[in-house]
């Protein structure tokens, strides 16, 4: 019934997309066509892709443009692997699987089960055979092509998120010289279940989740050639992409970073999720026997009990709550924070950057709104901040409050990435500062970048995804964005190939100068709005206490 409703939502989602985005009336025409027209069309283009292991067909979304949805790069995580890290692509199965025929990629796959995105959503949606990717290339590429290329981990708070939400179709048409991939991950508990017992691996494993984008990036070291793309020239991009900076990892994984919206929420010891996992079982009527019995109980469960339990679990009134990273001891060692100040990180170059008003919380009470994010905050640090957020310095206290749960949460690895990535390589910082216009009111919230690259889409519940149509304005700041972005994959730099009407974003030292991204104030679709500004002092000055509360803030 899952798989049925993810193939339904995936149709009515490319449907939507193709005819409010620009696809243009052919392919969205080709969309009617039965799927045994559109595979012998595509095949006829020459849209085959062969990895050696299988020959992959894909769908030709523009003139230039191919795109290969569904790629398996892990075995599934099914019965006894449910929890437990993923297990590399078994080659030769797929391999006797296909039986020498093509194999349709055309149709984006089945999304991991999703968490609540808030309010009434309690999740459940997807399929646990979900570890694929989809690969964007341009037309014609192959192994002699050696493009760069971009790995996208999407966002959603390692609780929610379905790729087909964040499409690459119009960055290869824009720019037809690199290769993306878009990573499925396991989310919520599926994802990140854990326990202190798991560090053995005989249980379950800890960090499942990020260990799937693990295993993604080493397929693409094996497999990314075979589209086009270069895997000495790997750039990964997304709100997850900080912890595989300070990821014990496979060397050479990737060679650049691009992060956005940097989340700087707990990352917990396995000992304080205990209680959560307690809950949890407790709440899939798995809580009876050892370890081992609940786990056998767990893996027995449907997707629709473990969806209710991870949702009752987290709404319990614990100190540390939800499902994500936690301080392994394996992959992940430390809090971020710490390991890149003691310089324990990948030394690649980076953009990192937030968006002007995102935040952690609200209301007028400065202590209760921290605490309810870092727990571990005492009435001396509480003090502190009240010092280092002074009211004289804000137009309000829900401002103020605002302001002080945001930096902490989201927009100081802005400055503190910046900063320290000093030392051994570049950095180049960004404000986002364009509403993203389906909003209410002025503020530009967090993920705003996410509806103007991505052709206005606003995510919904369950996987679903709303794409509203942009205007010519909105599609020209998009294109500078995006060109901003494929030319750092391309080169390490975002300044080489941007737009003429771009201005040079200069990299972060000097004055601390980090561009302003926002549409033109005039409304023109021909001046851009990118401006350099200098970071303000006082900000500058409050991420440096916000940085000096890393270890109570666990981040």
């Amino acid at each position: 019934m899952l798989k049925a409703y993810g193939k339904q939502l995936l149709t009515a989602v490319l449907v939507g997309y193709l005819q409010t985005t620009g696809f243009g009336p052919g392919f969205a025409s080709a969309v009617s066509l039965s799927h045994t027209a559109q595979l012998s069309s595509r095949a006829n283009n020459g849209d085959i892709v062969d990895t050696g292991y299988a020959k992959y067909l894909g769908n030709r979304s523009f003139p230039n443009t191919v795109a290969y949805l569904g790629l398996p790069y892990a075995e599934p995580p099914l019965g006894e692997r449910r929890f437990r890290a993923p297990l590399p692509l078994n080659t030769t199965r797929v391999q006797l699987e296909s039986d020498g025929k093509v194999v349709d990629a055309t149709q984006y796959p089945d999304f991991c089960v999703q968490g609540p995105i808030g309010g009434t959503d309690r999740g459940g949606a997807g399929s646990e055979d979900c570890l694929k990717i989809n690969v964007y290339a341009p037309v014609g590429a192959n192994s002699d092509s050696n493009l760069p290329v971009l790995v996208y981990i999407h966002g959603g708070g390692y609780v929610f998120g379905n790729p087909a939400n964040w499409p690459f179709d119009h960055w290869i048409h824009q720019s037809p010289n690199v290769v993306v991939a878009s990573v499925y991950y396991r989310l919520d508990s599926f994802g990140f279940l854990s326990h202190p017992d798991f560090f053995d691996g005989e249980l379950g494993d800890n960090n499942a989740g990020f260990l799937d984008q693990v295993e993604a990036l080493k397929w693409v070291q094996k497999n990314i050639a075979s589209f086009g793309g270069n895997p000495k020239q790997v750039t990964i991009n997304g709100q997850s992409a900080v912890f595989h900076i300070v990821a014990h990892e496979e060397p050479g994984l990737f060679t650049g970073g691009i992060a956005q919206s940097v989340a700087r929420g707990p990352t917990e010891l396995a000992e304080q999720k205990e209680p959560l996992f307690e809950l949890y079982s407790e709440a899939a009527g798995c809580d009876e026997g050892s370890l081992a019995d609940k786990m056998d109980c767990l893996r027995s469960a449907s997707i629709s009990t473990l969806a209710r339990a991870q949702e009752a679990a987290r709404t319990f009134n614990i100190t540390f709550r939800g499902f994500g990273p936690i301080i392994d001891g394996k992959v992940i060692t430390d809090h971020p924070t710490a390991s890149v100040i003691r310089g324990d990180y990948a030394k690649v170059p980076l953009i990192v950057g937030a968006t002007s008003n995102e935040t952690g919380g609200g209301g007028t009470d400065l202590g209760a709104a921290l605490r309810s994010s870092f727990p571990l905050l005492d009435a001396e640090d509480i003090a502190e901040f009240e010092k280092a957020y002074p009211l004289s310095d804000f137009t309000s206290q829900n401002d103020r409050v605002s302001t002080a749960t945001g930096e902490s949460s989201l927009r100081c690895a802005r400055e503190s990435l910046g900063s320290l990535f000093l030392r051994d390589t570049k950095a180049f910082t960004y404000r986002y500062n364009q509403p993203n216009p389906t909003q209410a009111g002025t503020a530009v919230q967090h993920a705003a970048e996410n509806w103007m690259m991505f052709k206005g889409i606003n995510t919904g519940t369950n996987g679903t995804g709303q794409f509203t149509p942009m205007t010519p304005v909105e599609d020209a700041f998009a294109e500078e964005l995006i060109a901003y972005w494929l030319s750092f994959v391309r080169t390490g730099d975002p300044n080489t190939f941007r737009l003429p009407r771009s201005p040079v974003w200069n990299d972060y030292t000097g004055e601390k100068e980090r561009i302003v991204l926002q549409q033109d104030p005039q409304n023109s679709a021909t001046t851009s709005g990118n401006v350099m500004e200098n970071e303000p002092p006082k900000e500058r000055a409050r991420c440096a206490f916000v940085q000096s509360k890393s270890d109570k803030e666990q981040n």
